[in-house]
């Protein structure tokens, strides 16, 4: 496992041709071990391949007499060992992971089942020994050039798909192909031949025959627990890939397209009558071949391998992590030991980067690629800097290399601190937390502003109308604003008013262009990196209560049912009279409202209380009908526990709740979709080209049928054939399990899973299937965001379009001199839309004049948009997301243990899967390989039963600490540990008493278990949040 000098191999190849003689001596001998052998098998007729053309005997100049004598008999053997079975195929007992190509030179590492030797490898040293002129045949296949992929594309011989990785498990990775409902399974590091998270891919499916059985497939509406959770069947057809054998020549696939029937498997063609006929050929696309393929197999997982990295995802540039330093300083000093010399760098040393991510490989880092900072501290042999935070760049990964070449980029500081891991976040996710440029705030007013007077006279003025903003109470960027007025009747007119970004933010501006790299403005809880300038997003474009505002607004005419029977869309010019937030608008809705106690707001213009809480009861009762109106009409809603943390003075948090979602936001939300859905409509028939939409697709079929299965098995009745059936079925099933709060909140985040993510699209790019223009959630035809143009890229956009529909209404009605005696229709933008009017010449006439003028962009240009500002989305959520964990690391880590209960969601022979309600978050505990623990899967009863054991487990392999699943406190203890234990800051309920289980436990899904959480990583490994059993026992 160390280096290996030039005359190795040659020794090697003496090993193996006596290898049939060491293996009788290994039989006589029986359990005795050999002082020599490191490798139990003996492969004949090995050929390794050499880079020079020469053997993989041969001498090699570059290896000096000093190496040579590094190297002990022992290592020797193993050494040449590892390089002569690099070509060796699987074994489950010893699998071999193949050399490493570092600076042009090698390093060869074999190594026992991670199981066996997690301990030992943990300080292995010898993955730093430079293995140089060493001649080994590549590990990964070449990757196909650019034409060969395109041909390869047109004929359906691979497709082109989103490589993700298995966060749980590296060596599953699956690739998601745009029409296909199922992912394809690209398993072990050979299949995936260096794709990485993110990447776009040509694949090539193997054959049908080696599809292996899908993970949790149900048959007759029963539940079978998660594959993963237990031990492969041993009649399973597993890929070759699964079994490890390396072939970088392979060909063997599934063509679905012209020829397809003489590359499938004689098995594969009894079974594809339908796709592989004579009569079948050309019709349909490959896509939907593939489709009715996977439709004949539910039961199959279609499996591939990696051919091409199409599109380089953008997260190879900025992986964080941290520097395995003790392993590195651990492998030094042993050298220095063995070689009696002091340990002197060079420029060939390297050192490796342990990824926060668990999605991404190992890095290897060449130490004449550090900053000299770290070369420096290297050099002094500095232990503290494994704790530093860094970043590091893929730089390149050969075929002959198993991990990437990278470089470091970026030093965050120690990663156990709270400021580093928010700008380590921000730079993995490509956030832009940057100044502003002298040139994008150059175009801006400065304050203070005052609308212009022409520009009030070209507007409609709204200042004496009673409007006001509902916000979360620290926001600062108000976009929204609503008002109400009573018609005649009984009907009621509602105003959404939205802030008018963009007037200050003009097409092909330098404000323009940074608005739009940015997309989003990031929200971090006590942070916020805008979009737009503070002087904008904060001031002059905020709806301020008491200031003259710009803004685009909707006034929709509702009856009494909540249809909308007039709208009226157009610039105009407001005047908010106060900020309430959340808090006071559902005190007013609750009728708890102290108008005259400290913490309400300030109230502008010449009206009074009275008027708003008039305004926000009559808005509340019609969000609430709108509301029902929505679910009746198909829509559905699932909610998650947001997490709400409280901070110390120095903005460290110290304890966390849940945010419960209360009425006032969702008054407010009805009317934002409502304003939402009209600007979509309006702009799809205005610009049918290039409209930017927002689409939801339905869910995965997949993972429906398994919640089906699941609530079936578990006696709910869920129907899944509608979004409007699925939210019905899931409302009486909350309703029975009212008094179960937790169970609801589990089955809610079930029923997330096979939700899939909205996302923008241009549609130009989707003509042809208009069907799948809609909202799933909203049970909508067409959607779009309007509403926050302060903070989304995309709702400039949509208001650029919508000025421009606005002013190819007017310029029509003026050509055409149309009298509009009632402003409120219009032919573009009103209810009784002209179709004929649209599609005339003058109609398209002006509109094309209109969209010129406000910066409409082209079918290509909104197809850009869309796809960066999806990617642009989903890194917002990701910060998000892992700023809430990095909290919860921190509240945890001030804490040191936190016990809680948690309800078993899952539950096999190796692992449990929980969910904690006080989090909102699942954690996975795995008792199985525990010393002292033994766990007994009753697989009639899907029950476990867990129990210590008295006596020490024998057998081989290594076996995890008791400590590491169970926290365990003696019963004399108990009161000590309550006492040290806080509980989550709750001040609607008591304070709950959490007491620990005794063994033997006995564990059922939906089981309510004591847990103890506690943070886990910081200076010595990626954050995370342990999750272990809470468990009291006089024996420890």
């Amino acid at each position: 496992m160390k280096s290996v000098s030039a005359e190795q191999p040659a020794k090697s190849g003496e090993r193996i041709e006596n290898g049939d003689k060491d293996t009788k001596k290994k039989k006589r001998r029986g359990g005795r071990r050999s002082k020599n052998t490191s490798v139990g098998c003996v492969v004949e007729d090995i050929q390794v391949e050499s880079s020079d053309g020469g053997t993989s005997g041969s001498k090699s100049k570059d290896c000096t007499k000093q190496q040579r004598s590094d190297l002990d008999n022992s290592s020797e053997l193993t050494r040449a060992s590892n390089v002569a079975f690099n070509s060796m195929p699987y074994s489950s007992g010893s699998p071999l992971v193949p050399s490493v190509e570092v600076s042009k030179q090698l390093l060869s590492k074999s190594c026992p089942d991670p199981r066996d030797c997690e301990q030992s490898c943990r300080m292995d040293g010898d993955l730093y020994q430079q293995v140089e002129c060493v001649s080994q045949r590549k590990i990964f296949s070449s990757h196909w050039s650019l034409d060969a992929v395109n041909e390869a594309l047109e004929k359906g011989e691979v497709y082109k798909a989103l490589f993700r990785s298995n966060a749980h498990n590296r060596n599953e990775a699956y690739c998601k192909i745009d029409g296909v409902p199922t992912d394809i399974l690209i398993n072990g590091n050979v299949g995936q031949n260096r794709a990485v998270e993110g990447d776009i891919v040509a694949i090539k499916l193997d054959p049908l025959s080696l599809w292996p059985k899908m993970k949790g497939f149900v048959t007759e509406n029963v539940a079978k627990p998660e594959e993963t959770n237990s031990p492969p069947e041993k009649d399973e057809p597993v890929s070759h890939f699964v079994r490890g054998e390396i072939d970088a020549q392979q060909n063997k696939c599934l063509v679905i397209g012209q020829g397809a029937e003489n590359c499938v498997t004689r098995n594969s063609i009894s079974l594809l009558d339908p796709c592989s006929s004579s009569e079948q050929k050309g019709n349909g696309t490959v896509v939907e071949r593939l489709c009715a393929i996977l439709g004949s197999f539910p039961n199959k997982r279609p499996t591939g391998q990696v051919v091409a990295v199409i599109e380089k995802s953008l997260v190879r540039d900025s992986i964080v992590g941290l520097l395995d330093v003790k392993r590195w300083i651990h492998f030094k000093e042993s050298n220095a030991r063995t070689s009696k010399a002091p340990s002197s760098l060079s420029d060939d040393d390297y050192i490796q980067l342990m990824p926060a991510d668990p999605r991404f490989t190992k890095l290897i880092v060449p130490f004449h690629a550090l900053p000299g900072s770290i070369r420096a501290r290297l050099e002094s042999m500095d232990p503290t800097l494994e704790a530093e935070l860094v970043a590091a760049q893929i730089v390149d990964w050969s075929e002959g290399s198993q991990f990437p070449l990278a470089q470091i980029t970026h030093m965050f500081g120690r990663g156990s601190e709270l400021e580093p891991q928010i700008n380590a976040i921000l730079y993995q996710n490509s956030v832009c937390d940057s100044e502003f440029s002298h040139d994008s705030l150059a175009s801006l007013p400065h304050a203070p502003w005052e609308v212009p007077e022409e520009e009030v006279r070209r507007r409609k003025d709204l200042r004496d109308l009673c409007v006001f903003t509902i916000d979360p109470s620290t926001a600062s960027d108000l976009d929204d604003a609503l008002s109400v007025q009573c018609l005649p009747g009984g009907f009621l007119r509602v105003g959404v008013h939205i802030a008018d970004v963009s007037f200050f933010v003009l097409p092909d501006t330098a404000l323009d262009a940074e608005a739009q790299f940015r997309s989003t403005s990031v929200y971090m809880l006590r942070r916020k990196i805008p979009m737009l300038p503070p002087s904008l997003s904060d001031n002059v474009g905020s709806l301020n209560p008491g200031l003259d505002r710009l803004a685009f607004s909707i006034f929709l005419d509702l009856n009494r049912e909540g249809d909308v029977t007039d709208r009226w869309i157009g610039r105009t010019v407001i005047r908010s009279c106060c900020k309430l937030s959340y808090d006071h608008a559902q005190d007013i809705i609750d009728g708890k409202h102290d108008v005259a106690a400290n913490g309400w707001p300030a109230l502008h213009g010449p009206f009074e209380w009275g008027d708003v809480i008039r305004s926000i009861k009559q808005l509340s009762e019609v969000s609430t009908n709108l509301r029902q109106r929505r679910f009746r009409s198909g829509a559905l809603q699932l909610e998650n526990s947001k997490p709400s943390f409280l901070f110390d003075e120095h903005g460290v948090p110290y304890d966390f709740t849940l945010y419960p979602t209360k009425a006032s936001n969702q008054l407010v939300e009805e009317f934002m979709l409502l304003a939402n859905m009209t600007a979509a409509e309006v702009i799809s028939r205005a610009y049918p080209d290039s409209a930017l939409l927002r689409k939801h697709p339905e869910p995965n079929l997949r993972k429906l049928k398994e919640f089906e299965s699941f609530c079936s098995k578990h006696g709910m009745e869920l129907d899944g054939s509608s979004s409007g059936r699925f939210h019905e079925s899931l409302e009486k099933i909350t309703e029975t399990l009212k008094d179960d709060a937790v169970f609801v909140d589990i089955l809610n985040n079930y029923a997330m899973k096979p939700m899939q993510s909205a996302s923008y699209f241009c549609t130009g790019d989707m003509k042809d299937n208009v069907a799948e223009w809609g909202h799933y959630a909203l049970a909508v035809p067409l959607y779009t965001h309007f509403t926050s143009p302060l903070r989304r890229y995309p709702d400039i956009v949509v208001h650029r379009a919508v000025a421009a529909a606005l002013e190819a209404e007017e310029c029509f009605l003026k050509q055409k001199q149309i009298s509009s005696v009632d402003e409120v229709r219009g032919c573009f933008t009103g209810v009784r839309f002209d179709k004929n009017a649209v599609e005339s010449i003058e109609g398209k006439e002006a509109l094309s004049l209109a969209g010129f003028k406000h910066g409409v962009p082209s079918t290509e240009r909104v197809s850009e948009i869309a796809a960066y500002c999806n990617e642009r989305k989903l890194a917002s959520r990701r910060v998000k997301d892992a700023c809430d964990k990095l909290y919860t690391w921190c509240v945890l880590k001030r804490k040191k243990v936190f016990p809680c209960e948690a309800r078993v969601m899952n539950l096999g022979p190796m692992f449990m899967t929980i969910y904690i309600s006080k989090l909102g978050i699942e954690r996975r505990i795995y008792y199985d390989r525990i010393e002292g623990l033994c766990a007994d899967w009753l697989e009639a009863t899907s029950t476990l039963i867990l129990d210590k054991l008295e006596f020490k487990r024998g057998g081989r392999g290594y076996l995890k600490p008791l400590k590491e699943v169970a926290y365990l406190v003696s019963p004399s203890d108990i009161c000590v540990a309550k006492c040290s234990a806080m509980s989550v800051t709750d001040t609607t309920e008591r304070k709950e008493e959490v007491v620990p289980a005794v063994f033997p436990l006995t564990v059922q899904v939906f089981s309510t278990i004591p847990v103890a959480l506690h943070a886990v990583g910081g200076d010595d490994g990626p954050l995370d949040i342990g999750a272990r059993l809470y468990m009291t026992s006089y024996y420890r």
